[in-house]
Parts: C-alpha cells; structure tokens; sequence
C-alpha cells in the first residue's frame, strides 16, 4: 500500500509480515505461529518422503483434540483407528521436537481454546492451522486462518505462506444486546443476512460498541463462525479487553516485556479514515435468540420465526435450496420454530465450550432437568477443573446431562460421539451440514443458553423467558 495511506487493521498486521511480493500479487508472508493436530498426518509424510525436518520447531504446536476420546481418559483407546490417529500426532510431535497439549497433558483442549488460554495466541500475529475455524484466533487482533495439507507442509518446511491479499470488510454492531442474547445469535443472525458465502474473498474487521461489550469469549465466538460466512479470517481490534485477557498468561510476554508489547497491541487498529472495500452495520437491540433450521448457517432464523415456504422464494435456486433442507430436517414450511422438538442436546467445540458458556448454559439449567439427553464437553481440560470449582459441572448431572472430557466431540464425530441417524440434535456446534454429527443427523446451531433451553423444554425454545428472575 501507498506509504501514508490510512490502513485498516488488517493491513497494518498484513503489512507487518511480507517478506516479498511477486508480479502476479501474491506475497510470501512470515507465519507465528502454526497449530497441528491428527489431521496434519498427510503433511508430515510429506516432510518424511522429502527427508526433510521441521524449519521452526518452537514456531509449531501440536493439540490433541479432533479425536481425542471425552471418556475413559487415561486408559487404552479402543477404537483402532482413533488410537492410531493419536498415536501419529505423538510419534510426529517427538521425532520432530514439537509442543504437544497431548491426551496425558492438563493443558489439553480443542486447539482453538488452546491458543488463547495458553497465551499462545497475540494480537498482531499471523496464525495458521490445517482447521477452518482458525479465524477464532482473529478476536485478538491476529490474522488467522485455516490453511490445507499442502500449505501445513509449506509451514513446516518455511515458516512461510504464499496468499493473495483480501480484500476488507467491516462488521459495526451498535447498540446494547438484549438479556440472553450473545456472540453466537450475533455471528448467526451476519450469516442469515449476507448468506454463507456473502463474505467470500474478504478479511472481516468486527467493530462498534456492541462488539467492544462482548469479553474475549463473546469475540473469540464471533470471529470462529467468520469462515461460515465465506470469509477468509475475523478480526478485532485490540483494547483493555485484550490485554486483561492476555496478561499472566504462560506463553504471553511477562513483566516490562508485557508492557511494551501491551502499547504495541493498543496501536493494532483501523485508522479512522481506512477504506474498506464493503461495509454492514446491525443494530444489537434487533437481534433476537437465533436458531438454524437447515443444512447451512445462513438457514438462521429467530426463534420467534416460521419456517419458510419454498413456494414463496422468488429465486428458484433459493427455492430449492430450502425445499433441501426442510426435507433433510423434516420439518415442513410455515412451521413455528418453538413447535420443533428436539431429540438430545450437545454443549462443546471451539465456537461455545469456554467457562462464559458453560455459565450461561448452567444458569438456566440451575435447579431444573433436562427432557432429552445431553453431552457437555468443555472446551479444554483446565475449563473443565474451572468448571467443577465453580459446581458447573453438578448443574449439568443434576439436570441430565453427561459431563465429559475435552475434544472437538460432537462437533466434527470423528471420536465416536455422534447423533444417531435420523435425531435432532440443539447444539452450540459451527456447522449443520448434512451428516455433520454422524450420518443422517439433524442439527440445530444456537447459543449455550438456547441449547439449555431447548434440554430443559424438549423443543427450540425461546431462553429469554426461562432466564426471568436469575442473575
């Protein structure tokens, strides 16, 4: 960019890390910090057949969490194949000389809970992990995104990237948010209004006075469901938030070194005339309980709302789009959302299973009993001691619902928690595709507190009412 011009944060990061730029536009661009996990295996075979070792070792960190198994934690895997997968991720991490969060390590968590619990994860880095959901780590005002096989094994070997420059968005939420609403019914309400690839080929920059309210978990949500809008990353502009947020933490900075970082990380903003190449703006006082009913998050809706008829969609593509999903879901046009009951519940991933979640979901479930079954998975292994301390934990075996160990779970399945075929399942998961939480699985995205309401109910429900009266 032209020296001088006014620069959104995104460039200033951006920036901050080219090392060269070729003719076609494309820039070499320094990496931070790169995540693995099991899935990663395919990009060290490569480094395996090249005879070749890890560039940055420090610079790499490896997390157990897409099959880590949430029951039976410290004894054998039984399943063959997850036991392998787990296996690989260890044998890869020690003969390269890599930080591992395994299965046997307290810090263990869903990576996306990792990074920023650890302190791992800094405004103004760049971030880089073969998940989509990489972008959470942008609420600090890093540039994060999920990256292929290949790419993870361009990092390994490099340290580097080869990308194209997005282009900017910003996201203003203004206004103060009603009681029981959250990151979550904001993130989901963006996507049902500019459509799951309505973002595509864009850096978003979430700003004004709704976002600066939310905490670090609020942000840490909306930034993880950017990809889900088409995006390439989320992120936030760094404030007192952050930096409370950041201090103490292990790998942070610390004393002197932290305060110069500190005034550093203040200065990552948007400057006040940047450009950017699209712009939206929400009003939070707008923005109701949201709840998804098909097979993509843009198929978001109030809870309050009626299904759409197919017949009524001016586009025909639209049309079918929604005669897909209602079919997959079984549900039927005109239908009221609150009328749809549920089979069982799930609380977990890296989009919702942080201590603020698990608060929220317990503070409607205090003192009542679930209707369906539940798994609630927190989202790494010191939530989970955070959790019992605070008698978290009791409120979810009181109410029915099984408290397990940290993983990705339900989310993705690939450790055995599924959703049996056919089950409707309320969960604070990113994703409702087909077949997402096992074959034939229906899934509703919502918030903690929705998906607590929905346990205690045995329906989608509206949580505002069931909150009345409780702190």
């Amino acid at each position: 960019m032209v020296a001088g011009t006014p620069r959104a944060l995104f460039d200033k990061v951006w920036d901050d890390h080219i090392i060269l730029t070729r003719e076609d536009g494309q820039a070499l661009l320094q990496i931070d910090r790169h995540f693995f996990h099991e899935g990663s295996h395919h990009a060290f075979n490569q480094l395996k057949a090249r005879g070749a070792s890890v560039a940055r070792p420090t610079q790499n960190i490896g997390v157990a969490d897409h099959y880590a198994p949430t029951r039976g934690r410290g004894g054998a895997i039984a399943d063959d194949t997850i036991r392998r997968m787990v296996q690989q991720l260890t044998d890869h991490a020690v003969k390269h000389g890599l930080r591992l969060f395994g299965l046997d390590d307290p810090r263990q968590g869903i990576v996306h809970v990792v990074g920023p619990e650890q302190g791992l994860t800094l405004p103004g880095l760049t971030i880089v992990c073969g998940d989509s959901h990489t972008s959470t780590h942008g609420a600090f005002g890093a540039i994060a995104f999920g990256i292929g096989a290949s790419e993870v094994a361009h990092v390994l070997l490099t340290q580097t990237l080869w990308q194209r420059r997005p282009r900017r968005m910003r996201i203003a939420v203004d206004g103060t948010l009603g009681p029981g609403i959250g990151a979550k019914d904001v993130a989901l309400s963006i996507i049902a209004r500019i459509g799951a690839d309505g973002a595509q080929g864009h850096a978003l920059e979430y700003a004004g006075s709704a976002v600066r309210a939310l905490s670090m978990e609020g942000r840490l949500t909306l930034c993880n469901l950017s990809i889900e809008s088409g995006a390439r990353c989320g992120m936030v502009a760094p404030d007192a938030t952050t930096i409370d947020f950041v201090r103490g933490r292990p790998f942070a900075p610390q004393g002197a070194a932290f305060d110069r970082a500190a005034e550093a990380w203040l200065a990552l903003h948007s400057d006040a005339d940047a450009a950017f190449d699209r712009e939206l703006a929400l009003d939070a006082a707008e923005i109701a309980p949201i709840v998804t009913w098909g097979v993509s998050p843009e198929d978001a809706l109030p809870i309050t709302a009626t299904l759409p008829d197919p017949a009524r969609a001016a586009d025909p593509a639209r049309a079918a789009q929604i005669q897909d999903g209602l079919d997959y879901m079984g549900l039927r046009p005109g239908q009221k959302l609150s009328e749809v009951a549920v089979d069982r519940v799930f609380i977990g991933s890296c989009t919702n299973a942080r201590i603020e979640d698990l608060r929220a979901a317990a503070a409607v479930l205090a003192g009542r009993r679930a209707r369906v079954p539940g798994l609630v998975s927190p989202g790494s292994t010191p939530v989970k001691r955070q959790a019992e301390e605070e008698g978290l934990d009791r409120i979810f075996r009181e109410a029915g619902l099984e408290w397990v160990e940290s993983g990705c779970s339900m989310c993705v399945g690939m450790n055995g928690d599924l959703v049996p075929a056919g089950e409707r399942c309320a969960s604070t998961t990113n994703r409702n595709f087909k077949g997402r939480q096992g074959k034939g699985a229906r899934t509703h995205l919502m918030s903690p507190a929705m998906v607590a309401a929905a346990a205690v109910t045995g329906h989608l429900a509206d949580v505002r009412p069931l909150l009345e009266g409780r702190a």
